[in-house]
């Protein structure tokens, strides 16, 4: 890699795992291969919690309701989530990491940043790590990933897009302003729908009107976030990978493509995230005492009610009935929902210590 000022860039990779939750599938059920496949609830107020990408083909993704999914592909199958699968496929592609660098950052089950500046084994080039990795998931799991390489986390994301599925992609130095100028607001990976409408309000719809805002028109308009689009603007980054992160809470979340205006059609979503969080919780063998649930309205209100009990939760249907609960006083609703979470904090151990969680999501 070249110098960055006096300091020489990191070698970084991004790796992601190409329909995760559906691919296990399509991969222990043979039946399934070559067919859309949507994992989560078939019923009418169900929601798919990933999707294969023979389903995406016919516009089926994450967050759809399953009667808009079903609508959009007749022939779509449904498969129930299976979260303790995913999660011992997730370690093993943890255990490949680990061989490479102790650096790793996890962001969910299926994917995570690695910074391979300096590699276990010597090797010299972070393009030819991510190929190894890949080689090796598909030898050891039978599942692909798609890799990103680059010399930050912006660029490493961004890097993993551009080939997906089974793809590697890098982003050299060089390349990486260049790219960023040509780069839509809306695929900058870390901008929402929200700020991304503020921006479009602005005339900043792609990387090069970004660049041509000063840092402190961005702040004056972003708050504390505005220099951090700044310099990604230029192709600058400066976040570390993060490995074994202090975790204070866990969260779920997802944001619709329709609207939810029922109470059926709530809970209904709540369910996979509720699943999620909790997965992560047995993995880790810690428990949390607190519940938030967020919610976000169509015009991008956003509200969130918590409820601390005083011993730790033991059961996930202990925690769902507190997410029922706090989910009523959102109805009936006077607008629709667009995004719902659930985040478990107040973390500790079965017993109620606290606890440093190492999470590999």
């Amino acid at each position: 890699m070249l110098l960055q000022g006096d300091a020489l860039q990191r070698k970084i990779i991004h790796v992601d795992m190409d329909a995760f939750y559906a691919s296990v599938e399509q991969r222990d059920h043979p039946e399934l291969r070559g067919r859309p496949v949507a994992v989560g609830g078939a019923r009418e107020r169900g929601v798919v919690a990933a999707a294969s990408y023979e389903a995406r083909k016919f516009g089926v993704k994450s967050a759809m309701p399953s009667v808009t999914a079903r609508r959009r592909c007749p022939e779509l199958v449904f498969v129930k989530p299976r979260f303790d699968v995913y999660r011992a496929v997730s370690q093993q592609v943890r255990r490949i990491f680990e061989e490479y660098t102790p650096l790793i950052e996890p962001l969910s089950l299926d994917e995570a940043y690695l910074d391979v500046s300096e590699n276990s084994k010597g090797i010299p080039t972070a393009t030819e790590i991510a190929r190894q990795i890949r080689a090796r998931i598909h030898a050891e799991t039978g599942l692909t990933a798609s890799a990103g390489v680059s010399y930050n986390k912006f660029l490493a994301k961004m890097a993993s897009c551009e080939r997906k599925p089974d793809g590697l992609f890098v982003i050299t130095p060089k390349m990486g302003p260049a790219f960023v100028e040509t780069l839509p607001i809306g695929k900058f990976h870390g901008i929402g729908p929200a700020t991304c409408a503020k921006m479009e309000r602005l005339g900043i719809r792609l990387g090069t009107d970004l660049k041509a805002q000063t840092s402190s028109f961005l702040q004056q308009n972003f708050g504390k976030v505005g220099p951090y689009y700044y310099g990604l603007a230029r192709g600058i980054d400066e976040r570390p990978v993060c490995a074994d992160r202090v975790r204070k809470s866990i969260g779920a979340e997802n944001t619709f493509s329709a609207d939810l205006f029922t109470r059926d059609e709530a809970i209904a979503a709540l369910e996979p995230l509720i699943a999620k969080v909790w997965s992560y919780c047995d993995d880790s063998k810690i428990r949390g005492r607190t519940v938030t649930l967020k919610a976000k309205f169509a015009d991008f209100e956003q509200v969130t009610r918590r409820r601390t009990v005083p011993t730790p939760f033991k059961t996930q249907e202990a925690v769902e009935e507190i997410v029922r609960s706090l989910l009523e006083s959102l109805f009936p609703a006077t607008k629709g929902i667009r995004l719902l979470g659930v985040t478990l904090s107040s973390l500790g151990d079965g017993a109620g210590k606290e606890h440093q969680l190492r999470l590999w999501l």
